[in-house]
C-alpha cells in the first residue's frame, strides 16, 4: 500500500509504517536541516522540501493512505500553547485540504497532549469535525508510547480516520503487557564522546555514529525537578532541545533541597551527562543504522525529539494494515470509480462555464 508523508520531518513515523509492509512514495519536509538525513535514509522516496501551504493535492501522487504529524509547537502545554491562533497550529488545515482532494483509503495524524488542554477544546473538536467533514470515520485517543515497545513515557494523541466508504472505524490496538525500560535501549552502549567546542558534532570520529553529547551548564528550569530515570524505569520524553535531554541512568538520582530546587549529588557529580543523541534515537526506537546527519549537535536532538517513536508507529500501521487487508478489495474500486465519475462532471462543467 502506497503512502504519502506530510510533515514529514525525520521520518520516524514513515520507518514504523515502512516495518509494518506500507511503502512511502513521497514525502513533503520545509525544514532544510532535516532534508539530508531523510534523504539518506528513505532513498526510494521523492522528498518535496517546499512549505506544504504551496503545495497542490494535485501534485500529490494517488496514495492509499496519508499520514503526518502537523508542528506541534502552538499545543504544547509547555511552550506558549497560541493552539490554532499560531500559524504553525494552522497547518492542520493544510493537511485537511489535501485529505479532502485526495480521498484517499485512511489518515493519521498525530500530536502532542497539549492540543487536549481545556483551552484548545473548541479547536480541536473543529479539527476533528474538519477531518469527519472530508469525508472520514475518525477515532482519537490520548496513548503513552510506553504501551507500545517504546522505552520512555511519552504522551501523544493520535487521530485516525478510515474513509466512509469503507464502513469500518479503526479500533486502537491494546496495550502490550510488555513495557521496555531504559536498561532494554542503551545498557550496551559504551565510550560516549561529549560534542566538539560550540557543541559541534565529532562526525566521523564516533566509533557508535551521533553517540555523543551535548556540553553545557544546566539552567535552573532544569534543576527544579529530578532529571534522572534508573536503569529499570522507562526514560523521561525526550524532546527536541538538547539542554532538556535527560540524564543518564549512570547518576543518582538528582537531591531535593527545596521546592523547585534540586541539585547533584556532591562527590557524583561526574557521572551527570546529558544522553547522547545515539541514545535518544534508540530510545525512540530508531535502529542504529538510521544515520542522523548534522553540524550541530542541537539539530539531531531536535529532530530526534520531533520525531514519532519508530515502534508506536509500527504498532498503530500494523493495526491499519490488518484492518484494510481484511476491507474487500472490491470496495476500494467502486469508491475510486465513483471519485473519478465525479471528477469528470467537474471538468466538464468547468469547461461549459468557462
Amino acid at each position: 500500500m502506497k503512502l504519502a508523508s506530510l510533515f514529514s520531518g525525520a521520518g520516524g513515523l514513515d520507518l514504523g509504517f515502512e516495518k509494518a509492509g506500507f511503502d512511502i512514495i513521497w514525502a513533503n519536509e520545509f525544514d532544510k536541516v532535516i532534508w539530508e538525513t531523510f534523504e539518506y535514509n528513505f532513498p526510494k522516496t521523492k522528498l518535496d522540501k517546499r512549505s506544504i501551504v504551496n503545495v497542490s493535492a494535485s501534485e500529490i501522487p494517488d496514495v492509499d493512505g496519508i499520514i503526518g504529524g502537523p508542528p506541534c509547537q502552538s499545543w504544547s502545554e509547555a511552550g506558549a500553547g497560541r493552539g490554532i491562533n499560531d500559524k504553525r497550529g494552522q497547518l492542520f488545515y493544510d493537511y485537511i485540504r489535501i485529505l479532502k482532494e485526495k480521498q484517499p483509503k485512511f489518515f493519521l495524524a498525530e500530536n502532542v497532549s497539549g492540543i487536549l488542554h481545556p483551552k484548545h477544546k473548541e479547536a480541536f473538536l473543529n479539527i476533528i469535525e474538519e477531518f469527519e467533514n472530508a469525508g472520514y470515520v475518525v477515532s482519537y485517543k490520548l496513548l503513552n508510547a510506553n504501551d507500545y515497545n517504546v522505552p520512555q513515557d511519552r504522551l501523544r494523541v493520535i487521530i485516525i480516520g478510515y474513509h466512509k466508504k469503507l464502513g469500518k472505524k479503526f479500533e486502537f490496538p491494546k496495550s502490550q503487557e510488555y513495557k521496555p525500560v531504559l536498561k532494554n535501549a542503551i545498557y550496551d552502549l559504551r565510550l560516549a564522546k561529549p560534542a566538539k567546542e560550540g557543541n559541534k558534532t565529532n562526525g566521523e570520529e564516533l566509533k557508535i555514529p551521533n553517540h555523543e553529547y551535548m556540553n553545557g551548564g544546566f539552567s535552573t528550569i532544569y534543576m527544579s525537578r529530578n532529571r534522572v530515570r534508573s536503569w529499570n524505569e522507562p526514560s523521561f520524553t525526550i524532546q527536541a532541545g538538547g539542554r532538556h535531554a535527560p540524564i543518564h541512568p549512570q547518576a543518582p538520582k538528582m537531591e531535593f533541597i527545596e521546592q523547585n530546587k534540586r541539585i547533584f549529588v556532591l562527590g557524583k557529580e561526574h557521572l551527570y551527562r546529558r544522553l547522547t543523541v545515539r541514545e535518544c534515537a534508540r530510545i525512540q526506537t530508531f535502529p542504529d543504522d538510521f544515520i542522523f546527519k548534522y553540524y550541530n549537535i542541537a539539530d539531531g536532538y531536535k529532530m530526534i525529539g520531533n520525531a514519532v517513536a519508530v515502534n508506536f508507529a509500527f504498532h498503530l500501521a500494523k493495526k491499519i494494515k490488518e484492518d484494510l487487508d481484511l476491507i474487500n478489495p472490491s470496495s476500494y474500486r467502486q469508491a475510486y470509480q465513483e471519485k473519478e465519475d465525479q471528477d469528470y462532471v467537474k471538468n466538464v462543467f468547468a469547461k461549459h462555464q468557462s
